[in-house]
């Protein structure tokens, strides 16, 4: 009886055992399930981090927004104080009025210039008409004075004046060369002049936009996460007064191993499920893949060691949905990313039931 009982027992156990095998087998190589397809990494929801600083150092004087309020672009969340620029201003401003005022005065010293240089000009006409009479009246009188017709005295007298009339032409062109000079220094004066208008002009256009600057304002739509400084504190150039988040751009990373991975395409759906509301599933797609494994064991010589290799996967929730819910969008929830890598296999039912649109 013992003996029977005892075989009994060993071919129980043999029949569990080829039980257990086929079972195994069966879940390996056969018995498609809706789950075979698909794999799935812990992530969690996150967005792009936008940094509000200040472009130059300055005191904090006003911050208009508090953490979690929504902004919208170009809303002034926060000012930097501005009383040094406004001096700043009042200073270039001022010297701006002193180039313009100069810029008038180098004018008019051109046009007196070159008034002085038609003058001289007339006057040198004047010269050369009186150069020609001189020259006229001792041909005559030489004449008059080879014939005996009249002194030789009065023939002296007409050379000295033509050699009078040609001093007085030399003299006239010399104050038309340094008319010239005066005009040209006039002229250098008055670029010099206008150039000072520019920079100061310049000065004045640089201190408005710094001062524009200080009033910094949300470069998009978002949610204010924290704030940096307070008011009353100094930051220094490029310091952090505020972040926010984009909550037009958000999405959840999560690891998938290396075979995994190597069959997710750009695209690919996804299928994400909070863990705090897990009766939600939130459509998304897979808008990255790392090119480089994020954890890399000692050594990757063996196929199993290779298996190991994670990489980072990126799903993009859409834009769309996100607007929709907006006031519910809130960034490091944990969840679970199920990636579906044959398009052809229907999504399992859980992952069906209750999706966002």
């Amino acid at each position: 009886m013992k003996a029977q009982t005892k075989k009994w027992l060993i071919r129980s156990v043999w029949v569990l055992a080829l039980v257990a095998a086929a079972a195994l087998a069966w879940m390996k190589y056969g018995g498609k399930s809706e789950d075979a397809a698909l794999v799935s990494g812990n992530g969690r929801i996150e967005a792009v981090e936008i940094d509000i600083a200040t472009k130059t150092a300055g005191r904090v004087k006003e911050i208009f927004v508090r953490e979690g309020d929504s902004v919208t672009a170009g809303q002034v969340v926060a000012r930097m104080d501005t009383d040094m620029l406004e001096a700043q201003l009042r200073q270039a401003e001022a010297q701006l009025r002193q180039a313009e005022s100069s810029v008038t005065i180098a004018h008019s010293q051109l046009l007196l210039r070159e008034a002085e240089k038609k003058a001289t000009l007339a006057v040198l006409a004047q010269r050369e008409a009186e150069h020609q009479i001189a020259n006229k009246r001792l041909s005559r009188s030489s004449l008059l004075a080879s014939e005996g017709a009249s002194s030789q005295q009065e023939a002296d007298d007409d050379s000295a004046e033509v050699q009078g009339a040609a001093a007085a032409v030399s003299a006239v062109h010399a104050q038309i060369a340094a008319a010239d000079a005066a005009i040209a220094t006039a002229r250098a004066q008055l670029y010099g002049a206008e150039s000072a208008v520019e920079a100061a002009r310049a000065s004045v256009e640089r201190i408005d936009v710094e001062i524009a600057d200080s009033a910094l304002q949300a470069p998009r739509d978002g949610r204010i996460q924290y704030r940096v400084a307070q008011p009353g504190e100094v930051v220094g150039g490029g310091g952090r007064v505020l972040s926010m988040i984009d909550l037009n751009d958000v999405y959840m990373t999560f690891f998938l191993p290396t075979v995994a991975a190597g069959r997710v395409a750009l695209g690919t759906e996804v299928r994400l499920v909070i863990d705090a509301a897990p009766q939600y599933v939130i459509p998304a797609s897979v808008s990255f893949v790392s090119d480089v494994a994020q954890f890399t064991p000692k050594t990757v010589e063996t196929a199993s060691e290779r298996e190991k290799l994670m990489f980072r996967i990126r799903a993009q929730v859409p834009v769309e949905l996100l607007r929709k819910y907006i006031v519910h969008v809130k960034t490091g929830l944990p969840g679970m990313a199920y990636v579906r890598l044959d398009p052809a296999v229907p999504w399992p039912a859980h992952l069906q039931t209750r999706l966002l649109e």
